[in-house]
Order: structure tokens, then sequence, then C-alpha cells
């Protein structure tokens, strides 16, 4: 990655901190913001405070907050934004619960020799199990259509 795509990675954080930031005025939130550039994209986390409401139940809430914030960013620079947002490290804790279900999807699926199929998740979600399942040496697929989108985990080919 150039320093250029750095810069425009910057910028997004950036802008998308700024808009949080306002967000968070309105809502009367108590947080501060970290904006960091990692695994080529933007990231922004709002730490500190009672966050959970920023959440929401199943991520919900954090999800729509990615979204409207990619779209802010969007608007100010015409280019399709993949920051990543994150609240009181739910996604860090997320991810780190995603490795472990795929990983429990590896094992299952090689002591029963078939395939395993997880319960319904977001792309982001999918990506943090499939990257676990490769890790590990085997094939995933997802399957079903959004929202009950899900990963199938297969045994090893012999």
């Amino acid at each position: 990655m150039d320093s250029n795509d750095i810069t425009a990675l910057e910028r997004e954080g950036d802008i998308a901190a700024d808009y949080i930031e306002v967000l968070l005025d309105i809502a009367d939130i108590d947080g501060d913001i970290d904006m960091d550039v990692e695994g080529g994209r933007a990231v922004v986390a709002v730490v500190g405070g009672d966050l959970g409401d920023l959440v929401g139940p199943e991520g919900e809430v954090i999800d729509a907050l990615q979204e409207l914030t990619r779209l802010a960013v969007m608007r100010e620079t015409g280019n399709r934004s993949r920051l990543m947002l994150d609240v009181d490290g739910y996604r860090a804790q997320r991810r780190a619960y995603l490795t472990e279900l795929g990983n429990e999807a590896v094992r299952k699926a090689k002591a029963n020799s078939g395939p395993v199929r997880l319960e319904p998740m977001s792309a982001f979600e999918r990506k943090v199990v499939h990257d676990a399942v490769a890790a590990a040496g085997l094939i995933s697929e997802s399957e079903g259509a959004e929202p009950g989108r899900y990963v199938v985990v297969f045994p090893a080919a012999e």
C-alpha cells in the first residue's frame, strides 16, 4: 500500500470520525473516537462511556451506523468506502467469537466427515469464519439468500 492509499484512507477515517462525532453530540452520548488504518481499510472506534445503545441487539445498531458512516464518506469522497466501525470493542469481541466458531466447525467437519452448517450471519461475520476455516486448511462456502445467508464448512477431500 503506497502513501497515496494511506492518505486516502486517513481522509476516510477523518470524515467518518467527524460524522460520528456529530451523531454522538446529537444523541448526547459520551465517547472518544479513535481512527486508524488496518488491513487496507479505515477503522474508526468509539470508546468510553455507556455505548451499549450504539451496538444494539446482535450488533444491529452498529451495523446500521457503519452503513450510514460509509454513505457519509462516499458523499464526501465520491468513492465507496470499506470503513470499519467499532463501538466499545464489540467488533473485536465478535471477531474472536466467530474465529472460535469457525475453528469449532472445522473440528466437527473433520470428526463427522461431513459438512457443517452454521447460523445465518452478516457478510462481515461470514468473512471472519471463512478466514478461520481457510487458516485451518478446509474449504467453506456461503449458501442461502440474505438475510439468512450462512457458512457451510466441508471436510478435507481425500
